[in-house]
Parts: structure tokens; C-alpha cells; sequence
């Protein structure tokens, strides 16, 4: 039974979301040049519809890809219920996708945080993610997020951050000599993934964070995180402008130095007026 299920989602993705999902993720393994002979990538699943989704990509693009790598299922337990946790057990199973679960005590750690226990909860399963994969032998680990979580961060970070910066498709670990993080699903918006979890009739984990699974609702309407204000203001601009998406997206890519006042590259400020009359 589990044969044919999983037949019939892999079909979904080369199918009927072909150009929605599989082509936006190959493309973004080409573009940014994600994966590479010999790589070993941990594909990190959370339980979300977004990892996944991610996890059933990796399998389609072994079977296509020219370039030879390996691939390790890992699901890291932060602390999440029984219930929460068997989910993700039977959804793998459904999916036939071999996962590898490994426990942590991060919930537990940061519950009685005051400041930041979010920031610190998210720090934390990264090092353990990083230090799971690089003991396993692996050389990267993939995270889920989406085309609509870098735009959120671009615009969080200039209105609640005071700086204009992107979610990276690849980043080189700074604490884990020889480890990457990649993001394949970097150009997938999150209304394709929500179409196919819904055509596959799938349902997956939403909030299996302990200051949130008590909460009788974990819905937009009722979160409030500055995350949930960005993407509500996005959906109201593409009201008026229904570019506005693809515009904010392309800002980090067609940033003009000489017209900016000042700019940090590795750790360095740089202003304007440093050689603005050297240039005239």
C-alpha cells in the first residue's frame, strides 16, 4: 500500500507540479550550484510540509542527476511529543522515506529562556543538526525553507532590523570545518508546496514547538511573531502591485554599491564618503 502511495506523490511532483516544484528545484541546484560530486547531504526533516516535500525532491533528483552523491534522512527530536513525533514516523513511512532520528533535550533547555528563547531554540538545533551530519560523514545539510521565507527576511530585516540582508541559498559553517548549508527549495513558493501536500491529501506537523503546542490555535490569525506581520503585509502590497513578491526578491540581487550610503563586507564598514571625492 505504502508502494503505491508513494508512486502515486513522486508522479505528483514530476507531473502535476512539475513546473511549481520540480523544475524551481532543479533549477535552484543548478543556479546556485547546491549540489556537487561525492556530497554527502544530510536532508534535515522537521516533520513540516516543507521538509518533506524536501526529502521526496532529494529522492527524484538521485534517480535523474548526472552528478553521483548521497543522501542521509535526518530527523533531530528537540523535545517534541509522542504524538508529534509518531507523526513524523508514520508520514516518513508513508512517504518511504528512511529516516534517521537522533534525541536532544533543546526544548527543555530553553523553555525557562525569557530573551530570545526562539533565537536561541533555532541556534541550538543548527549546531546539533551540523554536528549530527558531520558524525554521520556528511559535508552539507539541506534545510527547507522557501522562495516566501527569503523575501519575509529580506523585508523583516529592513523593517524590524534596520539592514538589508537575504536568507542565502549556501553558506559555508563557521563553527563546523568543512560543512554547508544549502537550501534547495529556495525558489518554490509556499503555495505549491501547499497544493501538493493538499492534491496528495498529506498532513503533516505545524507546531510542534513547546511554547506552542498548548495553544488552541496555531493559524495566522492568532500569531502574532513579526514573521506572521511581514507576511501579512506582503500579502496586502500584492494587492496593489502583483510584482511586489518578485520584486523584493530581486532587490539583494541588483543592489548598486555607489548608491547606497554605507555597506559591511567581512565585518567591514564601508561609507560613501571614504573615497567620494576621489571618484570626481
Amino acid at each position: 500500500m505504502e508502494q503505491s502511495f508513494c508512486f502515486d506523490v513522486e508522479q505528483s511532483i514530476k507531473k502535476k507540479f512539475r513546473k511549481e516544484i520540480w523544475s524551481r528545484f532543479t533549477k535552484a541546484v543548478k543556479r546556485y550550484e547546491l549540489v556537487k560530486e561525492g556530497d554527502k547531504i544530510a536532508v534535515c526533516i522537521s516533520g513540516g510540509k516543507d521538509s518533506m516535500l524536501m526529502a521526496k525532491l532529494f529522492q527524484e533528483l538521485q534517480k535523474y542527476h548526472k552528478v553521483p552523491f548521497e543522501t542521509v534522512y535526518l530527523v533531530m527530536n528537540p523535545g517534541y511529543s509522542r504524538e508529534h513525533l509518531e507523526m513524523i514516523r508514520k508520514n516518513a513511512e508513508r512517504l518511504c522515506i528512511p529516516i534517521t532520528v537522533f534525541e536532544t533535550d533543546i526544548f527543555e533547555s530553553v523553555y525557562h529562556v525569557e530573551k530570545s528563547p526562539c533565537y536561541l531554540c533555532a541556534r541550538m538545533r543548527r549546531g546539533y543538526l551540523y554536528s549530527k551530519a558531520q558524525e554521520m560523514g556528511c559535508n552539507k545539510i539541506a534545510l527547507g525553507h522557501h522562495y516566501d521565507d527569503v523575501i519575509e527576511t529580506i523585508l523583516m530585516g529592513m523593517l524590524y532590523g534596520a539592514q538589508i540582508q537575504t536568507m542565502m541559498p549556501k553558506l559555508h559553517s563557521t563553527n563546523f570545518a568543512g560543512m554547508e548549508l544549502i537550501r534547495p527549495m529556495y525558489l518554490i513558493r509556499e503555495e505549491s508546496i501547499l497544493a501538493w501536500r493538499d492534491y496528495n491529501k498529506l498532513a503533516f506537523i505545524q507546531c510542534a514547538c513547546r511554547f506552542t503546542e498548548n495553544s488552541a490555535s496555531c493559524n495566522d490569525e492568532q500569531n502574532t511573531s513579526k514573521r506572521q506581520e511581514v507576511k501579512e503585509l506582503i500579502r496586502q502590497m500584492k494587492k496593489i502591485n502583483p510584482s511586489v513578491e518578485g520584486n523584493i526578491f530581486k532587490s539583494v540581487e541588483n543592489v548598486n554599491l555607489s548608491t547606497v550610503i554605507a555597506y559591511k563586507q567581512d565585518g567591514i564598514k564601508h561609507h560613501f564618503l571614504d573615497d567620494y571625492d576621489l571618484r570626481h
